[in-house]
């Protein structure tokens, strides 16, 4: 299994911008590069919803919601999944968790709070 821990999450006003981390330092570079990595959302009361995607070959895909303000990158030598957080507003508020998975494998991070207020 491949270890994730998120962090970057605080809370921050309505326009602001956050850049979440998503570091796998254990796993070998190997591992990691075949992963496809997601980060997610849960607001209380609402399901676990993709917010964003990074394939191993390199392409990325977003939600509607967060489209023009997220980006989501990724960063082999430092074993790092980025989510950059641009414009946010209070629905964006919100535990962010970040996923690696390849076939049968599927690692989650135990996820980090962003709350925007104002």
């Amino acid at each position: 299994q491949v270890q994730l821990v998120e962090s970057g999450g605080g809370l921050v006003q309505p326009g602001g911008s956050l850049r979440l981390s998503c570091v796998a330092s254990r796993a070998i570079l190997s591992t990691f590069t075949l992963y496809t990595f997601g980060w997610y959302r849960q607001a209380p009361g609402k399901e676990r919803e993709l917010v964003a995607t990074f394939t191993s070959g390199g392409s990325t895909r977003y939600a509607d919601a967060v489209k023009g303000r997220f980006t989501i990158s990724k960063n082999n030598s430092k074993k790092t999944v980025y989510l950059q957080m641009n414009s946010l507003n209070p629905e964006d508020t919100a535990v962010y968790f970040c996923k690696g998975s390849t076939g049968n494998r599927e690692d989650w991070g135990q996820g980090t709070q962003v709350t925007v207020f104002s």
